[in-house]
């Protein structure tokens, strides 16, 4: 069996922590210690006959991908780059072409990264029944045993039932309240929760048949695959001229193998701040706090504070959440509805979208710590070992001042050593990089830019280790 994990989710409904450039599958939400991908590769370990895990991942989140496999030690996963995203049913079927060159018959366990699953026990037994059902040739889904009447999630009907399985009698859309109570009452629906096992062949066969288009440019894709570094990088014109369709859609509602297997391990799609509430600690009062936070005379509530004191009196269901850039407050039972927040900022298109005040690079980090007209002010950290490409600038100038660590540094035609509190000013047009020499340390400056124009894009890479070169990006 070969995991498949999703990993091209933006959580907009989990703004300001989740945003385009760093979505929620990365971040440590409910383990202080792992984020949700770690948090689902993991969950694979010790199912009989496990394989190496297939990533489906968007290109830009390849280097945290890539990182966040290190940290946990995850050495063999093939990494799937999707030049757009184009829904469930295309990622699926880039993963199931890479599994069946090797065998048509191997079983998929497919998992999207961002989920919770609280009883790894229960969660291994469901899937040792729908492997049992899909080496017969099923396509296996799982059915989420409901919690109570939600509304944020589609429904499964079970039909007749046989060998731990059921046959999937309809699957339902979001219901009102009112229609996902009736659905509760009569105890036939079940959550729709997006985890499936199949084989490779039996997919691909009723994709083909259901939705070729869907099939050809996926096999399209997968035929021009290249190599780089680390990550296969598919056809992009070949990808993108895939419909955009989820699996539900595309096969699972239209075949006539579709079987479903009941679920109960405590899942959560932690969709929501509602959601993830309900997955967090509480205190007495019901309060689930992260950060430096006072509270008093609040109940019910998620406080989140990413670095300043929030102090909350006399609330109670609220939402507060605090980060470098941005503060949101919303009443929890509200909270599916942060993603109206999301589409105004990209109608005004706003960098809050997409961008954290920190933003990843494959070689470290950096922070924009102030910024105004013709200037602005970056805290950075390069991993030990780590260079910044070669490049230059058209229309800005950078000061750089060493605070942490050793730097070697090229600027124009010169190379220099620079240690803690040692400058060096870089001209506009002047070819640059940056290396930290250290194997061990990490190593932190202050840049200092001036110019008439300040933007990510103005970047030209003449070499760099992380395949750039010759881009913005």
């Amino acid at each position: 069996m070969i995991p498949v994990i999703l990993s091209g989710g933006v959580g907009s409904r989990l703004w300001p922590l989740s945003r385009g450039k760093y979505p929620k599958q990365f971040l440590c939400l409910v383990d202080p210690k792992l984020s949700m991908l770690q948090q689902t590769v993991g969950r694979s370990i010790g199912i009989d006959g496990i394989g190496p895990s297939v990533i489906v991942c968007n290109q830009e989140h390849r280097f945290m991908v890539g990182e966040q496999l290190q940290q946990v030690g995850i050495k063999d996963a093939q990494i799937l780059l999707e030049s757009e995203g184009r829904n469930t049913a295309p990622a699926i079927a880039l993963a199931a072409l890479s599994v069946a060159e090797k065998n048509p018959n191997e079983l998929m366990l497919v998992m999207p990264a961002d989920h919770v699953i609280r009883d790894l026990d229960a969660f291994h037994k469901a899937i040792n029944v729908a492997s049992a059902l899909a080496k017969e040739g099923s396509l296996v889904t799982f059915g989420i045993v409901p919690q109570g009447p939600e509304t944020g999630y589609g429904y499964i009907k079970a039909g007749v039932g046989k060998d731990g399985g059921f046959d999937v009698a309809e699957f339902k859309e979001k219901p009102d309240k009112k229609t996902a109570q009736q659905y509760i009452e009569s105890g036939d629906y079940y959550w729709n929760g997006g985890i499936f096992v199949f084989t490779a062949s039996a997919f691909l066969e009723e994709l083909k048949r259901f939705e070729p288009e869907v099939y050809d440019a996926a096999e399209k894709a997968m035929s021009k695959a290249i190599p780089d570094l680390d990550f296969i990088r598919i056809d992009e014109v070949a990808f993108a001229s895939s419909p955009s369709i989820s699996i539900d859609y595309a096969v699972m509602e239209r075949t006539a193998k579709a079987k479903m297997v009941a679920l109960d391990a405590g899942w959560n799609d932690v969709g929501s701040w509602s959601a993830l509430w309900d997955v967090s600690d509480k205190d007495e009062n019901g309060n689930a706090i992260t950060g430096d936070v006072i509270v008093v005379d609040t109940r019910n509530s998620h406080i989140y504070s990413e670095n300043k004191l929030v102090s909350v009196v006399g609330v109670d269901n609220l939402v507060v959440v605090e980060t470098d850039d941005e503060v949101l407050v919303t009443d929890r039972d509200h909270s599916q509805n942060v993603k109206a927040i999301v589409n105004q900022l990209e109608s005004l298109k706003r960098t809050q979208i997409s961008h954290h005040r920190k933003v990843y690079r494959p070689w470290g980090w950096y922070d924009s710590i102030d910024s105004g007209d013709r200037f602005q002010v970056k805290r950075i950290q390069v991993k030990p070992g780590a260079k910044l490409s070669v490049q230059m600038h058209h229309y800005r100038a950078e000061h750089w001042v060493v605070v942490r660590g050793m730097a070697e540094i090229l600027n124009g035609e010169q190379t220099i050593v620079l240690k803690e509190n040692q400058s060096t000013y870089i001209p506009i047009g002047a070819k640059h990089s940056l290396r930290n020499p250290s194997e061990t340390e990490v190593l932190e400056i202050i840049e200092v830019q001036s110019g008439s124009y300040l933007g990510e894009d103005d970047i030209v890479r003449f070499e760099d280790n992380y395949g750039r070169a010759g881009t913005n990006k």
